[in-house]
C-alpha cells in the first residue's frame, strides 16, 4: 500500500498568477492505494477508486504496449517528461473511453481522465509481461475543493509502480538524504505525468507538495515552467480545514482578479504586491523561528497574522464568499484563531491555525456550531508527510512484535468513509501499530 498527502495554499493565491511567491503545505488528509497481485493465470489489471465509482477491468495482452515500447517512444523510470506524447495520448484514450459507459457525460468525464492517468503510467512504466494487478484506491480528501486530490492520487500511482518495477529502495531509517530526495524527485516526476492527463497544464506545485511532504514555495519566471522549491524546514502544526460545500471555479475567481486589475491596475497591482510581501515575510519566519523552543508562541503569533491579512486582501480582490466569511466570523467569535481562504476561493475551504494556548472544549464548541450551519470540518495537520509505502500491507502490533494485522483487499474496500479508512489505515492515527515508511527530505 502507498499513500500520498492532499495540500492547501497557506500564502499567495491569486498573486502567484502574476509571479509573486505562494506557499503550498501537505495535509494529514490522504489518498492511499491498494495493490493486489493476482494469480499468474490472470492476465488483467483492474483498477477500483470506490470513492468515485470508478471500478474498471482491462485484459492485459490487449493494451497498446507495441506503440509505447517503440525505441523512439521508450521511457525509462528516471526519464524528465514534461509534455504528454500526442500518439501515446491516442493509444491510451482509446482504452479509457471503455469506462463507465453509462454514467451521465459529467461524472464520466472524470472517470475517464483518471482512467487515462492510470493507463498511461502503467504503460510507461509496466511490461506486457507484468502479472495481473487490482489497484484499488480510497481517499480521505475531498474532491474538487483545491486540496490536490488528482495529484494525491498520481503521487500514489507513480510510488506504487516504480516500487513494482524495483526502482525505488526504501524507505529506511539510515537511508542517506541524497538518495531519498533522488527518489522523492522521481516520483514527483512521474505523478506530473498522470497530472498531464488529468488537468493538461498543471503547475506542478500540488503533485511536489504530495511526494516530498512538509511545503513547498511556488513561483512563476516568465514564459517558462513554474519554480517548485521544497521548503523542508516547515513546521508540523494541528489545523482546523472546513469545507463551505460551495461549488466553485477557479478560472471564474481568477477572471475575476484579471478584470479588477484591468479596470484598477495600480490598487490591484498594490494588493498583489502586498500578498507577494507577506507571503515573503512568512517564508523568512519559516526560515529562521524555532517552532519547538519556548518562541513557538510568538512565532505562531506572526504566523496567523499574516493569515489573516492574507485573507484581508483576498476578500478585497472579491474572490471570498459569504461562506467562507462566515466561517471566518465564527472563529473570530471564539477568538481561538486565525483563518483564510485557501485556493481559489468563491467556495471551496477555508484554513484555521489555533493559538498555542487554545483548549480543546473551544474547538469542540466551534466544531459544534460549524456542524449546525452545514459545514464539513477536518482536524487535520499543516506539513504533514509525503508519500509513504507500507509493504508488506500489515500493521505489527509494536507491544509485543508478533503477529500483525493484514490489510486485505475486501477489509479496505468496505471501510466506512473518512473514519473507517483512517482507523484502518491511517497514517499516524493509531500510534501503537508498525508499519508506515516514508522518504523524508533533508531540513535546510
Amino acid at each position: 500500500m502507498v499513500s500520498a498527502p492532499g495540500k492547501v495554499i497557506v500564502y499567495g493565491e491569486h498573486a502567484a498568477v502574476y509571479g509573486k511567491p505562494a506557499i503550498a503545505a501537505a495535509i494529514s488528509l490522504r489518498s492511499y492505494l491498494l495493490v493486489t497481485t493476482l494469480s499468474k493465470s490472470q492476465r488483467t489489471v483492474k483498477l477500483n477508486f470506490r470513492d468515485i465509482g470508478l471500478s474498471h477491468t482491462w485484459k492485459i495482452d490487449t493494451l497498446p504496449w507495441d506503440i509505447f515500447h517503440q525505441p523512439s517512444k521508450k521511457r525509462f523510470h528516471y526519464s524528465l517528461v514534461n509534455s504528454l506524447d500526442p500518439e501515446l495520448l491516442d493509444a491510451v484514450i482509446q482504452h479509457a473511453e471503455a469506462v463507465s459507459k453509462d454514467l451521465p457525460e459529467k461524472q464520466r468525464k472524470i472517470h475517464v481522465r483518471s482512467a487515462t492517468a492510470f493507463l498511461y503510467l502503467f504503460l510507461s512504466l509496466g511490461s506486457p509481461d507484468s502479472p495481473g494487478f487490482i489497484y484499488t484506491l480510497r481517499s480521505t480528501i475531498p474532491i474538487g475543493a483545491g486540496l490536490g486530490s488528482s495529484a494525491s492520487v498520481c503521487v500514489c500511482l507513480s510510488a506504487a509502480l516504480l516500487l513494482q518495477i524495483r526502482t525505488l529502495a526504501g524507505p529506511h531509517p539510515d537511508q542517506l538524504p541524497q538518495e531519498a530526495e533522488v527518489q522523492i524527485e522521481r516520483i514527483n516526476r512521474w505523478a506530473f505525468v498522470g497530472e498531464l492527463c488529468i488537468h493538461g497544464d498543471p503547475s506542478g506545485v500540488d503533485n511536489a507538495v504530495s511526494a516530498g511532504g512538509k511545503a513547498a514555495i511556488f513561483q512563476r519566471k516568465g514564459s517558462g515552467p513554474p519554480s517548485v522549491t521544497p521548503l523542508t524546514k516547515f513546521p508540523t502544526l494541528p489545523l482546523l480545514l472546513v469545507d463551505t460545500q460551495q461549488p466553485r471555479s477557479t478560472a471564474t475567481q481568477v477572471d475575476k482578479v484579471r478584470t479588477l486589475k484591468n479596470k484598477h491596475p495600480v490598487l490591484t497591482e498594490s494588493i498583489l504586491d502586498g500578498i507577494g510581501q507577506l507571503t515573503t515575510s512568512a517564508l523568512e519566519l519559516i526560515s529562521s523561528a524555532d517552532f519547538d523552543g519556548n518562541c513557538i508562541s510568538d512565532a505562531l503569533e506572526h504566523l496567523g497574522t499574516l493569515i489573516r491579512m492574507n485573507h484581508g486582501f483576498l476578500v478585497s480582490l472579491g474572490v471570498s464568499h459569504p461562506r467562507l466569511e462566515r466561517i471566518r466570523e465564527l472563529v473570530d467569535d471564539a477568538d481561538i484563531g486565525w483563518t483564510k481562504l485557501t485556493g481559489a476561493g468563491g467556495g471551496g475551504c477555508a484554513i484555521t491555525l489555533f493559538r498555542p494556548d487554545v483548549k480543546d472544549e473551544e474547538i469542540k464548541e466551534l466544531e459544534r456550531k460549524l456542524t449546525t450551519e452545514g459545514f464539513q470540518k477536518y482536524e487535520t495537520v499543516l506539513g504533514a508527510d509525503g508519500v509513504g509505502v507500507l509493504w508488506p500491507a500489515v500493521f505489527r502490533n509494536s507491544t509485543d512484535g508478533e503477529g500483525g494485522e493484514e490489510i486485505d483487499q475486501d477489509k479496505f474496500d468496505n471501510a466506512d468513509g473518512v473514519q473507517g479508512i483512517e482507523q484502518l489505515v491511517g497514517v499516524g492515527v493509531q500510534e501503537n501499530r508498525k508499519g508506515w515508511k516514508f522518504w523524508t527530505r533533508a531540513v535546510v
